[in-house]
């Protein structure tokens, strides 16, 4: 067997990874890579393989960096099936439309913009009929349900605890007589959530791929959200001013509702009006309430006994475009929750733009920013920012709690590791800046000082 980096190698976006085995294909991800906008283009619209030539596709999870560019995949001419959790395929099936839509609008922003200067338009990456003919090739699994995708592999996906219905991929191979098991993390939650289940423990590991997204960072403790958001918003309240929260439409912007739900209801903080102004987060929160199964007892049981916990009177979703123009106009301190987390597409361009140059309002950042995404520009201190093409001074108070990671930090990943079960004798360690992947490598070596540990570059290629 043999596995091929195609993405989130020594970086963390654009997840993409190329199993052959048995005279087969199967491609592990198939996310959108965001960065500077030309590399962006020329990596999402060109595969370094055939697609016609793939037998099946496994998804961990939902988030565009791991689903983003399937519609490219299947327009390109795979046509097999696209395994993933029940969760993930109803996730998957908003945000590539989603995805869609956003193109659609930046491809035809910037061809006004390229025609004022005699340039040809540019067109999207897909279209929203494109992902929805990908949506038509998922194949839904439970956790814990083994299934036969290829001769000789079998797959079982294990939660993994990082958005709703996020899975580990273990992969069972039948190869020339023998037969190992290879691992595939995806993208691992931090334990003790909100909302998820723990990551399951994997047991009888041969073979590991890793993220590593923190693995060379320590989060603040999850303990201190309460008290941090409170002291944030109160601050920012008392002086008038708004709070901006770049949030991703799935996992974040629920849980940053659920915090602020029970901070209001236990009095800690006044009911504000809070705006989720994102279609997308929207319809996304929708679908947690359809897959209690992914909730840990907690918030199961609040949800059964006590109230929607990702609702509220004061709490306002926001759909339609014309609603969304309408904030522009608060004249009174509010809380706006938009997409996306990285500050790249979508509403929350317009409320910074909008909202960036005053000192009384907060930029509060709940999740991970790329590097070079507008997100990372921000927090670096970059100051003016392009927006829309724009410089734009920044200043607002902006501040990030990395407490919200959904990713485990280095101390979680190495819990994760230390609990798998087996005798590993190899390990890639992919999604993580470059920084980040070798101090988790050397984390490993101390370890699991059996196994070879490698940290791929692009293209790079691993024989099991």
């Amino acid at each position: 067997m043999k596995v091929h980096f195609y993405g989130a190698t020594r970086t963390t976006t654009g997840s993409l990874y190329l199993l052959e085995v048995n005279g087969q294909r199967l491609v592990l991800e198939c996310g959108l890579f965001q960065g500077r906008r030309e590399e962006s283009i020329e990596r999402n619209r060109t595969f370094p393989f055939d697609p016609r030539q793939v037998d099946a596709m496994i998804l961990s999870h939902a988030h565009i960096d791991h689903c983003g560019n399937l519609p490219n995949l299947c327009r390109q001419g795979f046509s097999g099936n696209i395994y993933s959790t029940f969760a993930t395929r109803d996730l998957a099936s908003i945000m590539l439309a989603d995805s869609a839509e956003i193109q659609r609008a930046d491809a035809e922003f910037v061809s006004r913009k390229r025609a004022k200067r005699n340039l040809p338009p540019v067109l999207p990456l897909y279209s929203a009929n494109d992902a929805e003919k990908a949506i038509r090739q998922f194949v839904a699994l439970n956790y814990d349900r083994p299934m036969l995708v290829a001769d000789g592999v079998t797959v079982t996906f294990r939660d993994a605890g990082h958005i709703l219905g996020s899975a580990q991929v273990v992969l069972d191979v039948r190869e020339n007589g023998r037969q190992f098991r290879y691992l595939f993390s995806g993208d691992i939650g931090r334990g003790n959530d909100d909302i998820l289940r723990d990551p399951q423990p994997v047991e009888g590991v041969d073979f590991l791929q890793v993220e590593s997204t923190y693995g060379g960072r320590e989060h603040t403790s999850k303990s201190t959200i309460n008290s941090d958001v409170t002291k944030l918003v109160k601050e920012t309240l008392s002086r008038n001013g708004k709070i901006i929260i770049p949030a991703f439409s799935v996992g974040r912007t629920q849980h940053i509702v659920y915090v602020l739900h029970q901070l209001m209801v236990a009095n800690q903080l006044p009911r504000v009006p809070i705006y989720v102004d994102s279609p997308l987060s929207v319809n996304a929160t929708e679908v947690f309430r359809l897959h209690p199964e992914c909730f840990n007892d907690r918030i199961y049981t609040f949800l059964r006994e006590v109230a929607n916990p990702f609702g509220m009177d004061n709490l306002t979703y926001i759909r339609e475009l014309s609603h969304s123009m309408k904030l522009n106009d608060l004249k009174e301190p509010a809380i706006i929750i938009s997409a996306s987390g990285m500050c790249e597409a979508g509403r929350i361009r317009h409320h910074l733009k909008n909202h960036i140059g005053n000192p009384n309002n907060l930029v509060l950042f709940i999740g991970y920013c790329a590097e070079h995404t507008l997100g990372s520009q921000i927090l670096s201190g970059q100051n003016p920012v392009n927006i829309f093409g724009e410089p734009q001074a920044v200043k607002a108070e902006v501040v990030a709690l990395d407490a919200f990671s959904g990713h485990a930090d280095k101390h979680e990943l190495r819990r994760y590791v230390e609990g798998l079960k087996g005798k590993i004798k190899k390990i890639a360690v992919i999604h993580g800046e470059e920084a980040q992947s070798l101090e988790f490598a050397r984390t490993l070596s101390l370890i699991e000082p059996q196994a070879e540990i490698i940290v791929p570059q692009l293209g790079d290629c691993l024989e099991v």
